[in-house]
């Protein structure tokens, strides 16, 4: 707990370091999360645009599949804030100036992950907030205590899960000169977890629950709010799988840097 509460600090520290140096190019900060925010706003113009010719997708209507939308973007803006960095390991193995993250007396995932924040993650989360009270209120949703508790819960978890996940493949570069297609591949999964799984054959449910589950990343979790009938385990596993993932990808780090230091390529 002690460990915990230090790097708990130590990166609040980085963190609002950043953001001060960050802020002295106020106008590009504002600049690109206005970009993120128009960017998903164009996203659920396309739905509304599809929606209006076919009033349901698969059972499902708009408000809905916004709900699912928004909860995978506010998911999503961990990912963006405080795992950005990983799109940049193939350059830092690659050149050799990984080296650099041996030498620090702290975790080296820490080091690295906590060297880069994107604030861009900032508009993210507004888009998403926007789109998730609208589509609670037009849904009549009610939020009882259970729901407000579960809500925290169930976003950390897929957060942690699409991240996990992401930083397994970016790990890849360890044993591959240049695994930056593996990463792009499993990135590209996140924008069809964003809806429901309904609309995919009993293959690809199958796929997107045991195999890659990105099912679990927003639409499994978005179902615990949506649906008053009793509810399966996967409505809840979100945060089991954000965990178990979290444990694989820490796992492989520590074996990828064992072995790049031990080769020194």
């Amino acid at each position: 707990m002690n460990k915990l509460g230090f790097y708990c600090r130590l990166y609040a520290l980085l963190f609002a370091q950043y953001v001060k140096t960050r802020m002295q190019y106020r106008f590009d900060f504002f600049i690109s999360n206005l970009t993120m925010i128009a960017t998903n706003l164009a996203g659920m113009a396309s739905l509304w645009i599809l929606m209006h010719n076919f009033p349901l997708l698969a059972g499902w209507k708009y408000e809905q599949l916004i709900f699912i939308y928004s909860f995978s973007l506010m998911a999503q803006t961990l990912l963006q804030v405080c795992f950005d960095h990983i799109w940049q390991l193939r350059y830092h193995l690659n050149t050799g100036t990984f080296i650099k993250y041996y030498f620090k007396p702290i975790n080296s995932l820490f080091y690295y992950l906590s060297e880069m924040v994107d604030l861009k993650g900032i508009g993210l989360f507004v888009c998403g907030a926007a789109a998730f009270v609208w589509s609670s209120v037009r849904l009549g949703i009610v939020w009882t205590p259970m729901r407000l508790l579960a809500l925290p819960v169930l976003l950390a978890g897929s957060s942690l899960l699409i991240a996990s996940l992401l930083l397994i493949a970016a790990c890849g570069c360890f044993w591959v000169k240049d695994s930056y297609s593996i990463l792009a591949f499993i990135n590209s999964f996140r924008d069809q977890s964003r809806y429901p799984m309904d609309i995919y054959n009993t293959a690809f449910k199958a796929i997107f629950t045991f195999i890659l589950p990105m099912g679990f990343f927003a639409f499994y979790p978005a179902r615990v709010f949506l649906e008053d009938s009793a509810l399966g385990w996967t409505a809840w596993a979100s945060p089991v799988f954000g965990a178990f993932f979290f444990f694989i990808a820490v796992r492989i780090w520590e074996k990828g840097t064992k072995i790049w230091g031990g080769t020194g390529s």
